[in-house]
């Protein structure tokens, strides 16, 4: 197949595209999988507008869990990917093809765990927050709660099935 090559400006490097328009992708660099299939969009508009702003929502507390200590960013992910999954095709494939945490969502819905790396640096990570929260709290009752909290989460963490790489 031939392509069109043209410079977009001096200086900046050729861009390929198809004589239709339609960018041209490396398939060894992007494997998109269209997961629309699936998808169960909701009939009802204000519903799926609805599960569409929870999706952003919890997307973007899933952002900040990546980036925060003591947020859970996967969780908040796998939420935001129930929520696409019943609103928008489009950002379902998205979530599903991201490649940051898109393998996580595939895994964890197949039955294949999470990954041994995952489960230590959850965990660590909850150990160290917890013990400057416990710390810091002035309210024994407020301190419990957060330590329970913390050991109910990696518990958890811990009896999932361990992904064999």
């Amino acid at each position: 197949m031939e392509h069109l090559h043209c410079a977009l400006t001096y200086g900046q490097p050729k861009k390929k595209a198809l004589i239709s328009g339609v960018a041209q992708t490396d398939p060894q660099k992007s494997k998109f999988t269209d997961y629309s299939h699936e998808t169960k969009v909701v009939a009802n508009p204000a519903l799926r507008y609805l599960w569409l702003v929870l999706g952003f929502a919890f997307t973007g507390l899933g952002f900040l869990g990546y980036i925060l200590p003591g947020l859970p960013g996967t969780v908040f992910i796998l939420i935001a990917t129930y929520f696409f999954a019943r609103s928008s095709p489009r950002f379902y494939n998205w979530l599903m093809n991201n490649r940051l945490f898109g393998q996580l969502i595939r895994d964890w819905r197949a039955g294949m765990g999470i990954p041994m790396r995952a489960k230590i640096t959850a965990v660590t990570v909850i150990a160290i927050t917890i013990g400057i929260s416990a710390y810091t709290i002035p309210y024994p009752v407020l301190k419990l709660i957060v330590v329970l909290c913390g050991v109910g989460v990696s518990i958890y963490l811990l009896t999932r099935r361990t992904k064999i790489i």
